[in-house]
């Protein structure tokens, strides 16, 4: 696992080699390990680097014998060794044992036919110096980020946009469309950042940059496999067993220690049941837990741990501890967030990194593949609404949320009113999610003149057509696959919570095969309300049956309640009417309101999109402080101390 960034096209007076450092710099948290790059007349790349491979030998910026191509790589993929056979086979002499030099290997035999064939999560920038061409790409589920931008002539990449923090004459300017966007979706889609001029690389896209400009492709369309693969519910078990065992051993591949976070769900016991397996003794393992016992988790926890024998690390997390967290965690993220929960992520890594573990596997991505949410039992239940008679929709919405304690007949009857009057589709392709983006509509009021903040997510499904052919839980997945997974869970609640701290997060839920597997099994409830059902049952007989048998129960934490009780100093970015008029955009008279109800009010009385609205103000302020004002945040200096220098080529005049 690497940070990596980079320019090519640069005519400016500057030295290249001192802005490739100082851009690496403000990334050095994401690979302590070391620092590398190579400078030639006109473009340079680098990397920081966590050792987690080849430790000795795979050292970046790695380059072929002739030094026609360099490659700076952030990630990993799990099935080089399968790869680095084939590529021997036709004749690929390697000089190291890390993934890094398959991945060059893959590209110099393959191009980028190699991509298809990548099984891992990565982002890389590779320069071919025979075509004067730059090579992005990024894996298919959007696990790693990967960040472009055009100053002057020159293209700009890192893996993190503060990079671009170090580049001279580079300036940071909130968008109003992507803000409004990202509000009223509740993520930035694939290629948004929230600033100007910034895009995100999409997931499973490469581009090449030349003199001619930049084009876009595609190498993996999110696709759901037809066609049955298993007989019986007996072989689909087994199937479920063979296949998630796979993506765990290929995960485990490491010269360092592996761990596992426990949520205490059924996603992550499995993980860590399957990981005790393969290694043949009990990982370590990494939980957070709250005072508050509706957000609280540990007796599932501690249940997991105390059956498998992990060797397990419990983080208590009070309200204070969001409270004073918050900047350098959204510092982080770099994009606005609509809660808290990412902030004990970012927190639970840092213990991590403190317990000596550069590597964990989690849960994330089964709830996508296997149907874990209530968005899908919502979505099928929606679907069929006009379709049923009165008793059948009072007994399906009566079963809807097993996990809530205080649901009963008055919020059946509430439910019952707002279902009626989203039966039908609205939002062209939008169906799934049309309640969930009545709040983000709330959102996007902080944004005046933004006009519909659908638009582009509307543009984003108007792009795809092959959406129609899918069944309507489907193409609820695929925008879930397409939005808040890759732009909030795997981001500012993974990669970049991880990453902070110098830990890479490995996902085995997110193994292609196991995406297809779960598709072609057509998984779906019994009658729309046993989620995850064969998925439960296939490890029913490894782990506790308290956890086994426990249903989707949502990670939170505290929210706007922790700050109205604790009054941060930065709070008043927005209770400062000067701070306030900094955020050009923003409507100051809602976000008024808005911080007067929260921070007076009981919790009680502050509704979901008004909590939702006022993290999402708090993020905007944080990061205008951060990254337009060039403001330090508590507790996080702009300037920190660069990784030791492993490697600095210079090519500048060489012939």
């Amino acid at each position: 696992m690497c940070g990596i960034a980079g320019l090519v096209g640069w005519n400016g007076q500057e030295d290249l080699a001192q802005i490739a450092t100082a851009m690496l710099t403000r990334i050095g948290h994401r690979g302590p390990d070391g620092l590398g790059a190579v400078v030639d007349d006109d473009w340079a790349l680098g990397s920081v680097r966590l050792a987690i491979l080849d430790i000795a030998a795979g050292q970046q910026p790695m380059s072929d014998d002739n030094g026609r191509f360099w490659l700076v790589y952030n990630g990993e993929i799990y099935n080089y060794q399968e790869l680095r056979h084939e590529l021997e086979g036709l004749g690929a002499v390697f000089h190291t044992q890390c993934d890094t030099e398959v991945l060059l290997q893959a590209w110099i035999f393959w191009g980028q036919a190699c991509l298809k064939r990548l099984n891992g999560g990565f982002a890389f920038a590779l320069y071919d110096r025979l075509e004067n061409r730059l090579i992005l790409a990024r894996d298919r589920f959007g696990k790693r980020p990967l960040f472009f931008a055009r100053h002057g002539k020159a293209l700009l990449f890192a893996s993190e946009m503060k990079a671009f923090l170090a580049v001279p004459g580079f300036h940071f300017r909130q968008d109003t469309g992507q803000i409004a966007s990202i509000l009223g979706t509740w993520t930035p889609l694939p290629d948004q950042s929230g600033f100007e001029g910034i895009a995100q690389l999409p997931m499973s896209c490469w581009m090449s940059v030349d003199a001619q400009g930049e084009t876009l492709h595609t190498y993996a369309p999110l696709a759901f496999a037809e066609g049955p693969a298993a007989a019986d519910e007996t072989e689909a078990k087994h199937l479920i067993r063979q296949t998630l065992r796979r993506a765990v051993e290929l995960r485990l591949r490491s010269d360092v220690e592996v761990g596992v976070y426990l949520s205490g769900g059924i996603d992550s016991a499995i993980v860590a049941a399957l990981a005790t397996e393969l290694n043949g003794k009990p990982p370590a393992t990494f939980s957070v837990t709250f005072d508050d016992a509706s957000l609280d988790e540990s007796p599932e926890q501690l249940a997991v741990s105390t059956a498998l024998g992990t060797r397990h690390q419990a983080l208590r997390i009070v309200a204070a501890d969001i409270v004073e967290s918050c900047p350098q965690a959204v510092y982080h993220a770099e994009v606005p967030t609509f809660r808290s929960a990412f902030i004990p992520m970012f927190l639970l890594s840092r213990a991590t990194q403190q317990a000596g573990i550069k590597v964990i596997l989690s849960g994330e991505g089964a709830d996508e593949a296997f149907l874990g949410y209530d968005l899908f039992k919502e979505t099928l239940l929606r679907h069929a609404w006009t379709s049923m008679d009165e008793d059948t929709r009072r007994q399906r919405l009566g079963r809807l949320y097993p996990h809530l304690d205080h649901y009963g007949p008055q919020d059946i009857a509430a439910l019952t009113g707002l279902y009626q009057q989203f039966a039908t589709e609205t939002m062209p392709g939008l169906f799934s999610h049309e309640i969930k983006f009545q709040n983000g509509r709330f959102s996007a009021r902080l944004v005046k003149g933004a006009g519909d903040p659908f638009t582009a997510i509307t543009g984003l499904v108007a792009a795809h057509p092959e959406l129609q052919a899918l069944s309507p839980v489907q193409k609820a997945q695929w925008l879930e696959y397409k939005t808040l997974l890759p732009g909030y869970l795997l981001s500012s609640q993974g990669d970049r919570a991880a990453l902070a701290h110098g830990v890479e997060n490995r996902c085995p839920f997110l193994d292609p095969a196991v995406l297809d597997l779960a598709s072609r099994l057509n998984l779906r409830f019994d009658d729309g309300f046993d989620e995850k059902r064969l998925l439960r049952q296939a490890f029913a007989d490894r782990l506790p049956a308290s956890v086994v048998n426990k249903r989707k129960f949502p990670y939170r934490a505290p929210d706007a309640a922790a700050f109205a009780a604790a009054r941060p100093d930065y709070l008043d970015l927005l209770l400062s009417d000067a701070e306030l008029a900094k955020l050009e955009y923003l409507d100051a008279g809602f976000a008024k309101r808005l911080c007067a109800k929260v921070l007076t009010k009981p919790a009680s009385e502050i509704s979901t999109k008004e909590n939702q609205t006022f993290l999402f103000l708090l993020s905007l302020a944080l990061l205008h402080h951060a990254f337009v004002a060039r403001q330090e945040l508590p507790g996080h200096p702009l300037q920190r101390p660069a990784p030791p220098v492993m490697r600095m080529v210079d090519l500048r005049h060489q012939a």
